[in-house]
């Protein structure tokens, strides 16, 4: 599977499970899970569009190793911190137990928009070819 297709797969995941998300809290009046629907949203399924056009549209040729890398290091970021996080605002452990996993998950997701910045300076067609 190409990395832009592989992208938009988990950008519409995310989409359906941010969608469903909100749709619980609007149909329970029930809204603590706010922080994790935006992050599902906006980390999740906005980011990984927005990847998955770069790849589309700029990346030509990215060392395969990094592309994977970087690909798997946003993914399990986003996915940590949402589980986290959906943990967390749901009361169903503390602020004590998850703030490392949320700090690593924090890290892993902005390692991720380094890793997409690196192969954005150092591919070899530029937005304007």
């Amino acid at each position: 599977m190409q990395l832009d297709r592989t992208y938009l797969v988990w950008a519409l995941s995310y989409a359906v499970g941010g969608m469903g998300l909100g749709i619980y809290m609007a149909a329970s009046h029930q809204h603590e899970q706010h922080v994790t629907h935006a992050h599902l949203l906006l980390l999740g399924f906005v980011a990984s569009l927005v990847y998955g056009v770069i790849h589309k549209l700029w990346l030509q040729g990215p060392g395969h190793g990094i592309a994977v890398a970087q690909l798997v290091v946003h993914q399990l970021g986003v996915l940590a911190m949402c589980m986290g996080l959906f943990l967390l605002y749901g009361g169903f452990a503390s602020g004590a137990v998850l703030e490392p996993l949320l700090g690593v998950a924090s890290i892993a997701v902005l390692l991720g928009a380094v890793l997409m910045l690196r192969m954005v300076l150092t591919s070899r067609r530029g937005a304007w070819a």
